[in-house]
């Protein structure tokens, strides 16, 4: 687990799945992600999720605000998918409702801090679509630094979409690296 001065990044529940579900319901914070889930591809998630951590020791924890309990969606580490095999992926992912509170700095920098800590990376990886402003804005502010040259068209989730544009960014571990902006 992972404790911020309002947030618990920490390992997915049962009692996880339904609010989990109702975020993937809405069209908004789904807009760049996909289209909305069903409660098996919930499941699913959730489920990968969870096998991820108990392989890794770590994964895209569930956020849950320290002050009520309430499940705020998820950001964290895990293995990146094609073109990134091989790195480290962050992740992020809030319900509407809470946007603009600057949770979603708060548990991906927390996540960054227990990736130099925890693995042996040189860098940490995020990917977007160029027209999600407020994902690629944030890793921006989280010190990473976009690879134009490694941009990519990642399928669609959805059958039948064409590839889409996918934007690639990266944090070096302290010390290591720096790129020229």
């Amino acid at each position: 687990m992972i404790e911020t001065e309002r947030l618990l990044l920490r390992g997915w529940r049962e009692a996880d799945l339904a609010p989990f579900h109702a975020m993937g319901q809405d069209a908004e914070a789904m807009r760049y992600l996909g289209p909305p889930t069903s409660r098996d591809e919930t499941r699913w998630t959730l489920n990968r999720a969870q096998a991820c951590q108990a392989e890794h020791g770590h994964c895209q924890w569930a956020i849950e605000r320290k002050s009520d309990g309430a499940f705020l969606g998820y950001c964290g580490l895990k293995p990146g998918d094609a073109p990134m095999r091989g790195e480290i992926e962050i992740g992020w992912q809030l319900d509407r409702r809470v946007w603009g509170h600057g949770y979603a700095r708060e548990a991906a920098a927390a996540s960054i801090a227990w990736g130099w800590r925890n693995l042996a990376v040189p860098s940490i990886a995020a990917v977007t679509v160029p027209a999600n402003r407020r994902s690629w804005g944030l890793m921006e502010r989280l010190g990473m630094i976009r690879f134009p040259e490694e941009d990519f068209r990642y399928p669609d989730l959805t059958p039948g979409e064409p590839p889409r544009a996918h934007i690639l960014y990266r944090i070096a571990r302290p010390g290591l690296w720096k790129r020229a902006a």
